[in-house]
């Protein structure tokens, strides 16, 4: 027993204290969550394979960060290491002919886009942002507009080599290390470090997509026009005012868009060009949109956003029915040309997103609208998508709709706004719904044990102690979700 104690206390004196050189602030995207971490950037598969070794020497954990997008706190490591990834940002091989790229995983879809777009090609599944990276994209399987139709990010990944924290590299595909391959994708870096991904991309025959705009006036009719227009759409995403009440309740705005077909348009070598996608940094070609924040933050608030949603529809109504082309970067990734985040102000905000059967959505969707309104906490911005199942083991995918929602944080509402989650969380699992980890803030590991299924979780956890025996790899929302032995 003495010579025990000996042992240990060597092992503490010989435990290398981490430099305070490198601890940073670190934060959820919604700037809801935010901490300090030991962040390090590797550029390089040896330095990655270095800090892996040093952390496993000196008993530290590692939390994996990509972009730094997920709205919580999903690439948080408080007080521990946090690796920075975006330095691995090299594209390593590309295929023009069969539009197949292969990447690190700090490439952000803004740069995978302008890469191959002069080519005829767009990134598959795109989200809200561009500023996303492959491999956060990958570890949390990120959808967009056209998820029913194209699925998850992870449906267009052909083959990863992930680093295991010991340092071996698994090339994992559907076929090869499979299990690897679907646990990983949506597996929020808890099995291994992307060093490479390869991508399946779409072929486009323009820069340009067409855009139907319109409005409905209640939620049973937003919900009926998605299921009429799967078969004939690209894209589908619905605004819904979550302030209207009673027979108003869930109006949208939405937007359709539909790929032009060869021969569509007569320029698509001008339109496919760089220099036709950027978004103009000033609305009305003088007032910079990076400003627009300013003039947004006094509404931002239940009763400014009241008005804002009311003659949000209303001017969408004005152009009911209208018919456009727009480039594609500017249809996907309008957001990143303002500060979204900066009205809300210093405590930040969460977005709350339920996944539900499209047989249980209208009415499951009313009762949360319902309940927010009710409790005095209707979230500003409520976004709309209809989805599909895929084979990933931590999936949010199902035959059904998407409701993303987002709630402004003060010091004030905190409390509450936990309080809600905890109500949402049971009608959405009374739905036999499910959640999406890139958004969550709140959820509780009985919450995502119900969700994921019993047989899941074990059959995840029992490959996290397969391949990371040590629990090298943890982050706050691991500990959060899965507890840490």
């Amino acid at each position: 027993m003495i010579e025990q104690d000996i042992q240990n206390e060597i092992e503490i004196q010989t435990i290398e204290p981490l430099p305070a050189e490198r601890l940073e602030s670190v934060a959820g995207w919604g700037g809801a969550h935010s901490g300090m971490g030991y962040v390090y950037r590797p550029s390089t598969v040896a330095q990655l394979r270095e800090l892996f070794q040093w952390a496993a020497a000196n008993h530290r954990t590692i939390g994996l960060r990509g972009g730094g997008n997920s709205y919580g706190d999903a690439a948080m490591n408080d007080e521990r290491i946090v690796l920075d990834l975006t330095r691995m940002n090299r594209i390593l091989e590309w295929d023009p002919e069969n539009g197949r790229i292969k990447l690190q995983p700090g490439v952000t879809l803004k740069r995978v886009w302008e890469y191959v777009i002069e080519d005829g090609w767009w990134v598959p599944v795109a989200t809200g942002t561009a500023k996303i990276t492959v491999g956060g994209g990958a570890a949390m399987n990120v959808h967009g507009k056209n998820a029913w139709k194209l699925g998850t990010f992870g449906d267009h990944i052909y083959e990863f080599d992930l680093m295991l924290p010991n340092g071996d590299i698994k090339t994992c595909s559907r076929k090869q290390n499979s299990d690897l391959f679907h646990a990983a994708i949506g597996g929020f870096g808890m099995l291994g470090c992307f060093t490479s991904l390869t991508l399946h991309l779409k072929r486009v025959y323009s820069g340009l997509v067409a855009v139907e705009a319109l409005t409905k006036p209640n939620l049973g009719s937003t919900m009926q026009w998605f299921e009429d227009h799967l078969h004939n759409s690209d894209y589908l995403v619905g605004w819904l005012d979550a302030f209207s009440k009673g027979k108003r309740l869930g109006r949208s705005e939405l937007h359709r868009g539909i790929y032009l077909k060869p021969g569509e348009d007569p320029n698509p070598a001008q339109t496919l060009r760089l220099e036709t996608q950027k978004i103009s940094p000033d609305i009305m070609g003088f007032f910079p949109r990076s400003a627009l924040w300013r003039f947004q933050r006094p509404f931002w608030n239940n009763f400014g956003m009241r008005f804002v949603n009311i003659g949000k529809f209303y001017a969408a109504r004005l152009k009911d029915g209208a018919t456009y082309r727009e480039p594609h970067a500017h249809f996907h990734f309008l957001l990143d040309s303002l500060d979204w985040k900066k009205p809300f102000g210093p405590g930040g905000l969460i977005q709350y997103q339920p996944f539900i059967p499209a047989e249980n959505a209208e009415a499951t969707f009313s009762q949360i609208l319902q309940l927010c309104q009710q409790r005095g906490l209707p979230n500003f911005l409520t976004v709309m998508k209809r989805h599909r199942p895929d084979p990933f083991w931590l999936t949010h995918g199902l035959d059904g709709y998407s409701l993303a929602m987002d709630f402004r944080i003060t010091n004030h509402n905190r409390a509450r706004m936990v309080s809600l989650a905890r109500e949402l969380d049971e009608i959405v699992l009374g739905a036999n719904g499910r959640f999406y980890l890139a958004k969550d803030s709140t959820l509780r590991p009985a919450v995502a044990r119900a969700y994921l299924g019993e047989e899941t979780v074990s059959k995840f956890i029992a490959l996290k102690q397969k391949v990371d025996p040590q629990n090298l790899l943890q982050t706050n929302m691991y500990r959060r979700l899965f507890g840490s032995p």
